[in-house]
């Protein structure tokens, strides 16, 4: 277990870690040279450069509390030394995060509170950036030094609910604002509850089937001392563990990056808040698609009243705080918005061309059309024809703000790379020796990692985030359950105990650190 911790390795990773912020300073200051941005005032390029070391920091840990999981079955079952599974897993990690598609990303954003997404370049934004993200750290580095598999993204869904909360109850009396949007929530929610009665109970199933189907006794025997088993079951558990860290990566990588978008846009509106790579002969499409659903917008208000674009955005933000959509006042305000949407990218023939003083209202506009018509689909208020025109121009706008650079996706990867190389040992012990009353045997740890991998890339493709570490532990449970060998309960209480703990335990940090941070923001 202590194998690899020499000086060279160290080295090693201080200078990959040393390299890898200095290629993150390189690409921001490229992006901001590219957009004509004139230079951040040192307080907000201070902040900037802090709230991403925060960001890649979360990934880091990340990396090693969950990724920790992965690698638990091939190092109990003697498939790789521990220093080789670690490196191994870090890798296919940072290659899950590179080929990822950001859905997951956004499916995070979308839980935070609108006002502070469409503002989080001011005071609160920032407050709200920092205390999620500390909140986060701070729960998983606690349970990560009892050894308790935690899941990253329920602490950190729980950070997010703190602040919406916090935001809420911060308002001045009578005054409107956001919370949490509770839908949201509930949808994102359901993803990690199922994740480990997934685990559980397709893991035991799964296990069951070995056993009937294959008559190899070897399988179902725990490894002998240091031994390594037969060269096919080597390669079965090998081949899964190297599936679930491409997965995770591909799933809790993303987490980070609509962070960090949000970070980015903050500080650097000109060069982050449009998808400036989005090319010219993409833009009559787009024109197209916004004169088409401007013209629903209208089709639905009988009043036929016209607003300014101002009063449009306010009546707008209004209504997805208050969850009513579906009126035709709102209608209007859309159809006005997508007006102007049209106007701006026809007058300028691309994203990249609108002036810097324009970007922010441009952005505005495409994020609350693009959330409206996201909260209408869920409504009986279109036909079908009308929901699938309405949706392709929804696609066609989170094109254009909902996106990630490669930079960011290297950074990510990297520390969530090198976050699984350390801090490990303490997580695989647990999951590896103090779930279940044997030792685990190879067929268990297979029919785990089999579970988990098709899991999370299931979830990644739906956009779904889920916890590696509730489908893996539970499905090292199910295996057990299902040998009969006997389950350790204490272990397992503690980790449920964890697993309810960690919602309030994260919303009442993140919800604490929001208030400090907004009387000093």
């Amino acid at each position: 277990m202590n194998a690899g911790a020499t000086p060279a390795f160290k080295l090693f990773f201080l200078a990959v870690v040393a390299g890898a912020l200095a290629f993150v300073g390189y690409s921001v200051i490229a992006d901001l040279q590219a957009a004509d941005e004139h230079g951040l005032a040192v307080g907000a390029f201070a902040l900037l450069a802090l709230a991403l070391v925060i960001a890649l920091g979360f990934e880091f840990v990340n990396g090693f509390h969950d990724t920790a999981n992965a690698v638990a079955t091939v190092i109990y079952t003697n498939s790789l030394p521990p220093l080789v599974a670690v490196v191994w897993s870090g890798v296919w990690n940072l290659l899950g995060v590179l080929v990822s598609s950001g859905a997951v990303a956004y499916s995070v954003v979308t839980l935070l509170p609108v006002e502070l997404i469409l503002q989080v370049g001011s005071g609160a934004g920032h407050a709200m950036i920092f205390a999620l993200l500390i909140a986060a750290i701070v729960w998983n580095l606690a349970t990560w030094a009892m050894g308790i598999p935690n899941s990253s993204s329920h602490a950190l869904i729980g950070s997010i609910m703190g602040v919406g909360i916090a935001n809420q109850l911060m308002a001045p009396a009578g005054a409107a604002t956001y919370g949490v949007d509770w839908s949201q929530v509930q949808k994102v929610f359901s993803a990690l509850l199922f994740s480990p009665v997934c685990g559980f109970v397709l893991s035991l199933v799964l296990f069951v089937l070995f056993r009937v189907l294959i008559r190899n006794k070897t399988l179902f025997e725990a490894p002998e001392g240091n031994k390594p088993p037969p060269l096919w079951i080597r390669g079965l558990l090998i081949g899964t563990c190297t599936g679930v860290s491409y997965f995770h990566g591909g799933n809790d990588g993303q987490k980070g990056m609509g962070l960090i978008m949000l970070i980015l846009i903050g500080a650097a509106p000109t060069a982050y808040a449009l998808n400036r790579a989005m090319p010219e002969s993409a833009m009559p499409g787009f024109v197209q698609s916004a004169g088409q659903a401007a013209g629903l917008f209208r089709t639905h208000d009988a009043s036929g009243s016209t607003v300014s674009v101002a009063d449009a955005r306010v009546l707008v933000t209004n209504a997805l705080r208050d969850k009513h959509v579906t009126a035709e006042p709102v209608y209007g305000a859309l159809a006005v918005l997508s007006d102007d949407i049209a106007e701006s990218v026809k007058g300028y023939h691309s994203l990249n061309a609108i002036p810097a003083a324009q970007v922010p209202n441009v952005r505005t506009d495409m994020y609350l059309v693009s959330d409206a018509i996201r909260a209408l689909g869920k409504t009986t208020a279109f036909t079908g024809a009308e929901n699938a025109t309405l949706k392709s121009f929804m696609d066609r706008l989170n094109a254009g703000t909902r996106f990630i650079p490669t930079w960011v996706k290297i950074a990510v990867a990297l520390a969530l790379g090198m976050g699984t190389m350390v801090g490990w040992k303490r997580i695989v012990v647990t999951v590896g020796e103090k779930i279940g009353k044997t030792h685990l045997n190879y067929a268990q740890g297979a029919s785990a990692e089999i579970v988990a991998m098709g899991t999370i890339g299931l979830a990644e493709g739906y956009g779904m985030p889920v916890s590696t570490t509730h489908i893996l532990s539970s499905g090292v449970a199910g295996t057990m359950a299902g040998a009969g060998s006997g389950l350790q309960w204490r272990t397992l209480r503690t980790m449920a105990m964890a697993w309810i703990v960690t919602l309030p335990a994260a919303m009442l940090i993140s919800g604490v650190l929001f208030f400090i941070f907004r009387h000093v923001f």
